[in-house]
Formats: C-alpha cells, sequence, structure tokens
C-alpha cells in the first residue's frame, strides 16, 4: 500500500487515501536502507564525529548506538555490542512521536480534527458528572501536554483495565490548553481515539501509512488490557527506522517522489504550542536547557533551531533543520541533558554549509573506532571488539566454589518471585544457571567474562520503568549474560536485555549449604527479594 495525496481536507491538512500496490512495489517504494556517504562528502569533519564519540565515553553515556545523517545519507553509525543494527530498541516516551503521527494521518484522511472534544470518542466512559474542564478537553490539549492535570496520573491508570475510563476520573482543576503537565496517560488517549476511529490498533494503522513507505520492518507496541496501543511509550523498533522518521520530518513529509505526511501537518506538530514551567532557581541557563524551549505534539522543542522525539534513557530522534541533518541515539543514559550538550558541542559545530575535502586518516580512524564499539563483560579484558559467544583461550577464571556447588540444587524460601529452587552447572567458559517454580524452569546460558546470548522468560525480568503495558508471563526476553567471580564465595552476573536500554546485576553468594541470590536492576524499578536457598 502506499499514500496518494488529493487535494484539500480537513484542517487544510490534505486528504489522503490508499491505492493498492503489489508488495514488489511497497518494497521499492520505501527502500531497504538509507543511502550512505562519508562525512566530508556531506560536508561533516569526521574529528567532529570521533570528538563525539570521545565525549559521550568520558561522560560515563552508555549509548547502545547512535546514526548521523546528513543530506539524507547516513555518514556515521554505530552500535555498542551486543546491541546490533537488526534488534529493536524499547523507545519509551520516543513512541509519543509517533503516535503524534499516527494523529496526523487521522485528521489528513478526515476522521477527527485536534479541535474535537476528547468526551465525544468515549461517551461509555464518562464519570457521572463531567466536570467543565474536562468537558472543555480537546485533542490538541492531549497532544500538547497541557490537559490541566496537575499532576501525570500514568502511573494511577495503568493500575485499572479500562485505562479511559481512569483517565476520564482524574480531577482536571487547570483550564485545558494552559498549564504543562508532562502526561503519557494522555498520548495512550490519543492513541486509543485513532483505534475508536479506525478500528485498528495504531502500528497496524501505521504500517501501510507509515512503515511500509519508509521501509520500517518488525516494530512491537505494547498495549493495555483492552488491546489499545500504549501510545506514550512501548514501541520498539530498530536504530535506523528512527532515523527514517527523524528524514521524514526534516523532509516536511516527502519520502523520495511521494508526499507522505501533509507537510503542514508535520509543521503543525513540529512548532511551539506550550512553554513548560520555567525553575525559579535554574540549574543553567533557561536558554541552554532543552527542556525549556517549548513543547510541541509529542515532540519537543530544542536549542539550534532543532526539534526531537525522545524517550527515558536517552532514546532521541533529533531534527537538525538549519543543518539538514538528524541524529539517533538509543542509551541507557542518567543524564539525557548532556547527551544533547555532547551532541551540541561536537556535531554541530562540525557540519559545514559545503562538502569538504577528504580526509583518509581521520576517516580510517573513525571507521576503526566504530567497529570496535562494545560494553565490555565484567571481569573481561578492554579490546578492540568483544565476540559475543566467543571462548577465549584461558578466559574463565573459576573459584574453588565452582566445583562444589555446580550440579547442586538449592530449595529457595518462599518468595514474591514464586520461584522454588535454583541450580547451578559451571564450566570453564560458562555457567547454566536454571530457576524453577511450580510451573516452568527458566534456564539462563552464562559465560564466564564473555557475553552469551539467550532468553528468558524469568519472573520479574527485563526492569522496566513502567508497569503497563508489560508481557504476560511466560514471555521471552531476549538478553545476553556474562558471569565473574568477584571472591572465592561471590559470583557475579551481568544479564544484559539488549531489545531493552536496561540490565540486571546478580549477585550469587555462597556461604556453605546455603546461597543468597540478589537481584540489582540498572534502573530504579520495584525491587526484587533476595532469594535465599539452601543446598538440598
Amino acid at each position: 500500500m502506499f499514500l496518494k495525496q488529493l487535494g484539500c481536507g480537513a484542517a487544510g491538512l490534505g486528504f489522503i487515501s490508499f491505492i493498492p500496490c503489489s508488495t514488489a512495489a511497497a518494497r521499492s517504494f520505501g527502500g531497504k536502507k538509507l543511502p550512505r556517504s562519508t562525512p566530508e562528502a556531506e560536508g561533516v569533519a569526521s574529528a567532529g564525529i570521533l570528538a563525539f564519540l570521545d565525549a559521550m565515553a568520558a561522560a560515563k553515556q552508555e549509548l547502545h548506538s547512535f546514526m548521523i545523517v546528513r543530506h539524507g545519507r547516513v555518514i556515521a553509525e554505530g552500535w555498542w555490542s551486543p546491541y546490533g543494527p537488526q534488534f529493536n530498541h524499547t523507545m519509551y516516551s520516543m513512541s509519543k512521536s509517533f503516535t503524534s503521527t499516527a494523529v496526523g494521518f487521522a485528521v489528513a484522511e478526515g476522521r477527527l480534527t485536534v479541535d474535537d472534544k476528547v468526551v465525544s470518542f468515549f461517551p461509555k466512559d464518562l464519570p457521572d458528572k463531567v466536570s467543565d474542564n474536562l468537558a472543555a478537553l480537546r485533542v490538541k490539549d492531549l497532544l500538547s501536554m497541557a490537559v490541566g492535570h496537575a499532576k501525570d496520573p500514568t502511573f494511577e491508570v495503568v493500575k485499572h483495565e479500562n485505562w479511559a475510563k481512569a483517565f476520564f476520573d482524574w480531577p482536571i482543576p487547570h483550564a485545558p490548553g494552559t498549564k504543562f503537565v508532562y502526561n503519557s496517560a494522555a498520548t495512550y488517549m490519543c492513541s486509543a481515539i485513532v483505534q475508536k476511529l479506525t478500528g485498528q490498533k495504531i502500528i497496524a494503522y501505521l504500517k501501510p501509512r507509515l512503515f511500509d513507505p519508509l521501509g520500517i520492518e518488525g516494530p512491537t507496541w505494547e498495549t493495555c488490557p483492552r488491546g489499545i496501543c500504549t501510545g506514550g511509550w512501548g514501541l520498539s523498533i530498530q536504530t535506523e527506522g528512527l532515523a527514517k522518521f527523524g528524514q521524514l520530518y526534516l523532509q516536511k513529509g516527502r519520502w523520495k517522489d511521494r508526499q507522505i505526511l501533509p507537510a503542514k501537518w508535520v509543521e503543525e506538530a513540529t512548532t511551539f504550542k506550550i512553554q513548560q514551567p520555567l525553575p525559579a532557581k535554574p540549574a543553567r541557563p533557561n536558554a541552554q536547557n532543552d527542556w525549556l524551549q517549548g513543547y510541541c505534539y509529542q515532540f519537543w522543542r530544542a536549542q539550534h533551531n532543532a526539534y526531537r522525539g525522545d524517550g527515558a534513557f536517552g532514546q532521541f530522534t533529533i531534527v537538525m533543520s538549519d543543518q539538514d541533518a538528524v541524529v539517533v541515539m538509543t542509551s541507557e543514559s542518567k543524564n539525557m541533558q548532556s547527551q544533547l550538550d555532547i551532541v551540541w558541542e561536537h556535531l554541530l559545530p562540525a557540519m559545514k554549509e559545503k562538502s569538504l575535502s577528504a580526509d583518509p586518516q581521520t576517516q580510517e580512524r573513525l571507521q576503526q573506532t566504530l567497529s570496535s564499539l562494545a560494553l565490555t563483560p565484567p571481569g573481561a579484558p578492554t579490546g578492540p571488539a568483544v565476540c559475543i559467544d566467543c571462548v577465549r583461550p584461558g578466559s574463565g577464571s573459576l573459584s574453588p566454589t565452582a566445583a562444589r556447588v555446580s550440579g547442586k540444587t538449592f530449595k529457595i524460601e518462599t518468595n514474591d518471585l514464586g520461584l522454588t529452587s535454583v541450580s547451578f552447572a559451571f564450566g570453564k567458559t560458562g555457567c547454566a544457571v536454571t530457576f524453577k517454580d511450580a510451573r516452568a524452569s527458566y534456564p539462563i546460558a552464562c559465560g564466564i567474562e564473555r557475553w552469551q546470548r539467550g532468553e528468558t522468560a524469568l519472573p520479574g525480568t527485563p526492569p522496566r520503568l513502567i508497569h503497563g503495558g508489560a508481557s504476560k508471563p511466560g514471555t521471552k526476553h531476549k538478553l545476553v549474560a556474562s558471569g565473574t567471580w568477584k571472591d572465592e564465595n561471590t559470583f557475579e552476573m551481568t544479564w544484559r536485555y539488549y531489545e531493552t536500554p536496561h540490565h540486571d546485576t546478580v549477585t550469587c553468594r555462597f556461604d556453605g549449604d546455603k546461597a543468597a541470590i540478589e537481584f540489582v536492576a540498572s534502573i530504579g524499578s520495584k525491587k526484587r527479594p533476595v532469594l535465599c536457598g539452601k543446598m538440598v
């Protein structure tokens, strides 16, 4: 399927309809990859990209991937192993910009306007008494985070089966459109409205309109208990999919020779709509704070006349209109402003108006750096590359405890996770750890000072920032695992869930016939119990 613009429609944005085409034509239309070029050919100094990478490392920013697009061509890209270009990555609130795009398509097709009242879509979910502010709430207020709530209701809303009803039950003390409060539940309502109007989840609705034309394959999106995409979070997509999405917006909704998304919607969705509250005692000048440049329709304005979609822990699509560039990053960042500062400090000045003379030596250094990006397993020697599942000669220094507990089962005391036992099978280069509960076994293959790929459905994994939309028990998640002996009786594993930003540190302490297993997530998610076991 592809889209064809057919003149004027709702809100003057253009009416879009569908014309069927063959799968081969759609694939040709979307293409598999963005074209590639060299930095200097597109007017970017390779030295600036190297400085960007060095600065990220010096700031201890844990990047998982990045891609720089200039003049429509990818000029630098990299993934820190075990992350890779073929894997999806959880987007957190970067999902919001895709939800906004779904609303844009629905507006362009004449299905709604942004001035429509939200209550009109859900007559059966409204409270007995509809307040004046709730009655006045418009779609544009959802899009601009200006519902009128005193605080974000999301973490309470997702505790219910019917999220729309819970949203409507939340008080709205301020007039809609007057007060910015970050509000993921509002984005969910946008997703619910599109599904109500189209009969499709927004991921299915976007497939022929956005994903197929751009050649974005395999995205997934979490859903609420009623089967509606969570909207404000829950999208997982590949890094290049983010870059294509940013490039589409940079090109004002045009892709190759077709207008995919009306240019007027792109303009409306990415321009200033409301000011975030300014701090009384700012930690830095407000003009240098990328979270105080104004909010749009599920996009943020940024410094240097840029705008962006972003998600927790540093999932970014930055559209730099003045530089004709897009920068995307996935990461587990504890300081997202620092990430943006490094972009402004190093990448922005590296972008020149004209192409630069070839710099083969610096380009070669850049390529060597990009090809060796890796998150080194704990205890492993650092080097130019980390091979997943490779066995290094002499790797895997073992404690005498390994032989003593290997093949043994520990019965676990009653715990909130419902786990009943754990066993260990140590070898020179790896360890098989198997948890059990009353229903199933959960084996995890763990390399010794090397990553080993696998998957697990162990209860409590992977760590999450928000419970809403979590997968059903028994769902398997991809991970790599590596362990090292911290001392004679302490075996520490790192489980990295490489389609999310997060990892667990799992510490196993052995004392005679007893074992204690502690889980520490890389984020402040719900604390899991220490598992205490005794050898049987």
